[in-house]
């Protein structure tokens, strides 16, 4: 895949055909569950449009449905797990591409990056359930292990 820039600034990113010459991958808007798969934000394009229903993905600070169109200069708002990441859109593409290529098409807030840094942190220091144990659990152990697991899960 080849990535060029135009005279606007637009980042395209796409092959180009040897034999046309035409660029199928140049496009101007692309829908946000394409895109989200392109990117690399998410392993298949069934999992960016399960996230994007889920309310998981924000356009512009607005919940979208998957065939909603993104542009050069969008913001997208992600959220995994328990870290929000917010990018902006610097590239469109409809394909997935090699990860330097989908690594262009968008930019991490420094907010958003000042964030996932501390959320790292507080999960390097929290202790893991079940640490103060020694060694290989009783069943009785187990069972009220299971039972704290169950019951942050539900918290959540």
């Amino acid at each position: 895949m080849e990535s060029r820039v135009d005279t606007s600034g637009t980042t395209h990113i796409g092959s180009l055909s040897r034999d046309t010459g035409c660029d199928h991958g140049v496009v101007e808007q692309v829908r946000i569950d394409k895109w989200l798969c392109a990117a690399r934000l998410f392993k298949t394009r069934n999992a960016a449009t399960e996230a994007v229903l889920g309310g998981r993905v924000h356009l512009n600070g607005e919940r979208v449905k998957p065939s909603k169109a993104i542009h050069v200069g969008d913001t997208i708002e992600v959220t995994g797990r328990s870290v929000r990441r917010t990018l902006a859109v610097t590239g469109v593409a409809e394909r997935r591409g090699p990860a330097s290529v989908a690594a262009r098409m968008y930019e991490e807030t420094p907010e958003s990056l000042t964030a996932g840094e501390r959320h790292m942190q507080e999960r390097r220091l929290a202790r893991p359930l079940g640490a103060d144990l020694e060694g290989r659990p009783t069943k009785r152990a187990r069972r009220q292990l299971d039972a704290l697991r169950r019951a942050q899960r539900r918290a959540r």
